[in-house]
C-alpha cells in the first residue's frame, strides 16, 4: 500500500491524488494514478473540468493502472490491486471484469455498490487504514 501512496504523489488532478498498484505471486505487474488523457493538458496546468461537482477531464488511477498493463501487454488476470482510495463504480467495474481478485483499499471512496457486487463475483475487498 505504501507504494501506491508514492505512486498518488505523481497525480496531475489536485482534487484528489489517488494511486493504484497491481500486484500477482509478490510482483509489481502495473502502477497507475490519475491524470489527463495521454497528450492532453493537466488539471494542474489549466484547471478542472467540473461535472456534477466531479472533475471528468482525468481517469482514474485503478484504469490507467488496467490501461498501462494492456498496453505492455502485461496480464492481471487472478492479481491484486492496491488503491489508496476504494475504487468508484465505474473502476470497480473494470477492475472485476479484468480478473483481479482482491481490491485492497486505504480510504473508503463513496459507493457502497462495490461491496455487495464483489461479494456475488468473489471478489475480496480488504481495507487497510493509511497511516497518516
Amino acid at each position: 500500500m505504501q507504494i501506491a501512496v508514492v505512486v498518488s504523489s505523481r497525480s496531475t488532478c489536485p482534487r484528489k491524488f489517488v494511486g493504484s498498484v497491481i500486484v500477482r505471486d509478490k510482483t509489481i505487474l502495473s502502477t497507475g494514478y490519475n491524470g489527463s488523457i495521454r497528450g492532453m493538458p493537466h488539471c494542474s496546468e489549466v484547471g478542472h473540468m467540473m461535472e456534477n461537482d466531479h472533475c471528468v477531464a482525468t481517469i482514474h488511477a485503478e484504469a490507467n493502472a488496467i490501461i498501462q498493463a494492456a498496453k505492455n501487454g502485461v496480464t492481471i488476470d487472478g492479481g491484486t490491486i492496491y488503491v489508496t482510495a476504494s475504487p468508484c463504480w465505474n473502476c470497480f467495474k473494470e477492475i472485476a471484469n479484468a480478473g483481479i481478485k482482491r481490491i485492497c483499499y486505504g480510504e473508503f471512496y463513496r459507493d457502497e455498490r462495490i461491496f455487495d457486487v464483489a461479494q456475488r463475483l468473489g471478489i475480496e475487498l480488504l481495507h487497510i487504514p493509511q497511516k497518516k
